[in-house]
């Protein structure tokens, strides 16, 4: 792997694909400063060996030139979560950002413009990438939340830097612990998967089956399970038609040796409501008028059991509606059994959007091993995809 630990950036203009992607509030205030604060390492090594940073990175989903999509309104925030000024480059590329990029000094760092300002940018642009390439002498990927899109400055731009290309700290992180999951962590490795959909799952349920000891499926399509096998799940989530897929994952596992863990009791609602009146019911035997919307007390304590004897987790997906607190109660208590598992040596991975903000609404980043900062990009990971933005620095 092309790591910076390899090299010495001494007077090297970097130009650095960083994900800065941010959300702002209405007052354009940065409201959660993870991506930023994950690129720091990268940009300090370079700044340290005494070279200098072009920083590169969509913001939003503009139509083309969209102030309020600027990224001159979170200069101030990159700053002083960097602590380091910040030029700010009006252009992308062109002679103007050019000029700005030749003058700059080792030690400093450069904002270029959002790259979605481009429509070149999405559809991979090969004389768009090349623009950005003139602007550097290295190239340094440090963005995972955009390494499975074949952008311009996330993949086609790599191919400009045949020697000079590089994994930026995050990126090698991000890679190192999906693999730690999925070939070299130690055994017995559990897989927790939620959320509501089977069919969202479908790839990744396969592709991981041949890697792990216990499958824990919870969430809104443990529903789609108990319906397949024959149970009464009331007004529940379901996917009729993926219940010949879940048996057919049930037969799979069996098949391969893999234990696969369903939930045996859920606490039920009455309404989709975090008002709305609870029961807990078995989870094959939910009454009509009532639908799970979390994990019961003795699937919470079988499921603890299990985490606490594995040595690799990964966590993609809730046990329930968590966003209400009264049906929070599963997905906290996993999160807590994930991080007392941790403690005790485990290696564990939190990874996918719903799983992330999770454990950041109940204050447990730092209690499991690695958070990930990519959404989509883990997901086609596990799915054991080869992301274009990888496989551009491996080539």
């Amino acid at each position: 792997m092309r790591t910076l630990d390899t090299v010495n950036f001494s007077n090297k203009k970097v130009l650095i694909r960083v994900d800065f992607n941010v959300p702002l509030d209405e007052n354009k205030r940065v409201t959660d400063h993870t991506r930023i604060k994950a690129a720091k390492p990268t940009i300090d090594k370079v700044l340290a060996d005494g070279g200098s940073c072009l920083l590169m990175t969509h913001f939003g989903r503009p139509k083309g030139v969209d102030d309020k999509l600027s990224l001159r309104h979170i200069v101030s925030e990159i700053q002083k979560v960097l602590g380091v000024d910040i030029q700010f480059s009006k252009h992308t590329i062109g002679p103007e950002a050019q000029a700005q990029a030749r003058s700059l000094q080792p030690g400093q760092v450069m904002l270029l413009e959002n790259l979605r300002f481009y429509d070149e940018e999405t559809k991979g642009d090969e004389q768009f990438a090349n623009a950005l390439s003139t602007l550097a002498d290295c190239y340094i990927n440090d963005a995972f939340g955009t390494a499975h899109r074949a952008h311009a400055s996330t993949t086609i731009v790599a191919q400009f830097f045949p020697k000079e290309k590089y994994f930026g700290y995050l990126l090698a992180q991000e890679i190192d612990a999906i693999d730690r999951v999925m070939s070299t962590g130690e055994k017995p490795v559990l897989a927790v998967l939620g959320g509501a959909k089977v069919s969202s799952k479908i790839t990744i349920i396969e592709n991981i089956l041949d890697k792990v000891d216990h499958l824990i499926i919870g969430g809104g399509m443990s529903f789609t399970f108990a319906k397949a096998k024959g149970g009464q799940i009331g007004n529940s989530i379901c996917e009729d038609d993926k219940l010949e897929l879940a048996l057919s994952i049930l037969r799979s596992a069996k098949e391969k040796g893999v234990q696969i863990h369903l939930p045996t009791d859920v606490v039920a609602g009455d309404q989709f409501s975090n008002e709305a009146n609870q029961q807990i019911f078995p989870i094959d035997q939910i009454p009509d008028g009532w639908e799970g919307m979390d994990a019961g007390p003795e699937t919470v304590a079988a499921f603890r059991e299990v985490v606490l004897q594995s040595k690799t987790i990964l966590w993609n997906g809730p046990l329930g509606v968590f966003e209400f607190s009264h049906f929070s109660q599963g997905t906290i208590a996993l999160g807590e059994a994930i991080s007392a598992s941790t403690k005790n040596g485990a290696f564990s991975l939190v990874g996918g959007g719903d799983s992330v903000a999770a454990v950041k609404q109940f204050n447990m980043e730092n209690e499991v091993s690695y958070v990930s900062t990519g959404g989509g990009a883990m997901l086609e990971s596990l799915e054991g995809k080869t992301l274009p933005g990888i496989a551009a620095i491996l080539v």
